[in-house]
């Protein structure tokens, strides 16, 4: 386990955080998770309104506070993974601008096309 910061780790690879954060974060932006939340805070004012036992509304409430923060953390990992590919395109376009700066080619038109992903669009 690593406290760095993703940026300022060597790996270009993905480890298995990073892949499982991919997969729970496309989950969760989707419109079965958006409908399991609404039912979450429909059953929380559900067990309010009824005035279950106190043990429900704990249940209900515990389950909202572990989505939420399971949620603040794919939150946060998503931010950090966005970053590092804007860092990644920023550095590449600065190289590009130096290299014609010196009227040279080389590998840093290369990088640019490939962090921009000029290649996709056709």
């Amino acid at each position: 386990m690593t406290l760095q910061h993703p940026s300022e780790r060597e790996s270009n690879g993905r480890g298995p955080f990073e892949r499982l954060a991919e997969r729970a974060s496309n989950l969760t932006s989707s419109p079965l998770f958006f409908s399991f939340c609404l039912l979450l805070v429909g059953a929380f004012i559900g067990v309010h309104a009824a005035g279950l036992p106190a043990s429900w509304q704990l249940r209900v409430g515990d389950t909202m506070v572990s989505v939420t923060l399971l949620l603040l953390a794919l939150l946060k990992n998503a931010e950090r993974r966005a970053e590092r590919a804007v860092q990644r395109k920023l550095d590449a376009i600065a190289r590009a601008l130096l290299e014609e700066r010196r009227r040279t080619t080389g590998e840093a038109f290369d990088s640019l096309e490939e962090a921009i992903g000029m290649d996709e669009d056709s």
